[in-house]
């Protein structure tokens, strides 16, 4: 999830994960089914409102 949050695509999240693309595809696709939101922004506040990601910095 924190990978997702950096803003890293899909080649580079599997390149860091030992993992092809289309893998990491289906697991996002799977948090944003189970999380029940569209897209990887929606996704990313949604974890961040269930305590999966720290907070954002505030400036």
């Amino acid at each position: 999830m924190n990978l997702l949050y950096l803003g890293l695509n899909d080649a580079s999240i599997g390149r860091r994960l030992g993992m092809g693309h289309r893998t990491v595809q289906r697991r996002v696709q799977r948090l944003m089914d189970r999380l029940d939101v569209v897209g990887r922004v929606a996704l990313g506040a949604r974890a961040q409102e269930l305590g999966l990601l720290p907070p954002a910095a505030r400036e």
